[in-house]
């Protein structure tokens, strides 16, 4: 006689990056046990390894995780996490008015959002007739953490090279899949000074998975605020 098969509860969200509505389940032992090997190596590959195969296990195949922005499976991560084990995470932050004394704050994850900078956009504007068209890093392209304005030259035109989706010359579009990595290198060296600029405003704008707490000094009694921001912040 077989063993019985639980029932798993199942919700839904939206994808920050589209508006497309993802059903997804609370993670499993199983699950679980891949969270915890990851994060007991200490090593950044195996955790973005381990979250993927969370996601795609969650969200029962549903969505192609190899092509989601990082702030779309952190964002899903964060909503299945909460739904596994509590959506009340309890953080130690450190107080910004003495930057030495520590306190507990609780947090209501289901009230953190993908928040999109005003300034932001994905079109870049070259001059009258062309401008480029460019899509979002994908969780094993880019860290978020990571600063574009003091990234060396070389790591940087990769960065931009592979998030470059389209270049429109007036009527004509140029995919960047049709061209070799050399010839996108120099489009990029053609560009003004001015738009280059922009292109690094597009990482340091991207939406991100954050969202402000308050926090109150135990010692001082002095309330400050804390923008926390990406996911590794979600989790004392």
């Amino acid at each position: 006689m077989a063993l019985p098969i639980l029932e798993t509860a199942t919700y839904e969200l939206t994808l920050p990056s589209s508006d497309v509505q993802v059903k997804y389940r609370p993670f499993l032992v199983k699950e679980e046990k891949i969270l915890l090997l990851a994060m007991e190596s200490d090593n950044a590959g195996e955790m973005t390894k381990a979250l993927k195969e969370i996601v795609h296990a969650c969200t029962f195949g549903g969505i192609n995780v190899e092509v989601l922005p990082t702030f779309d499976i952190e964002y899903i991560f964060l909503n299945i996490r909460a739904k596994s084990v509590g959506e009340v995470a309890k953080l130690k932050l450190l107080c910004p008015d003495d930057k030495e004394t520590y306190a507990n704050v609780e947090l209501d994850l289901s009230k953190v959002e993908v928040q999109v900078d005003d300034a932001h956009t994905n079109e870049i504007v070259v001059n009258d007739k062309i401008k480029m068209l460019l899509s979002y890093p994908t969780i094993d392209s880019f860290d978020p953490k990571m600063d574009a304005a003091n990234m060396k030259t070389a790591q940087l035109f990769d960065v931009i090279t592979n998030v470059i989706h389209e270049i429109y010359d007036g009527e004509t579009v140029h995919k960047a899949s049709d061209y070799t990595k050399k010839e996108l290198h120099e489009f990029l060296e053609s560009l003004s000074s001015d738009v280059f600029l922009n292109i690094q405003k597009f990482f340091t704008t991207m939406p991100r998975l954050q969202h402000e707490v308050e926090v109150e000094n135990p010692k001082t009694k002095v309330t400050s605020k804390i923008m926390l921001s990406g996911l590794q912040s979600f989790f004392g």
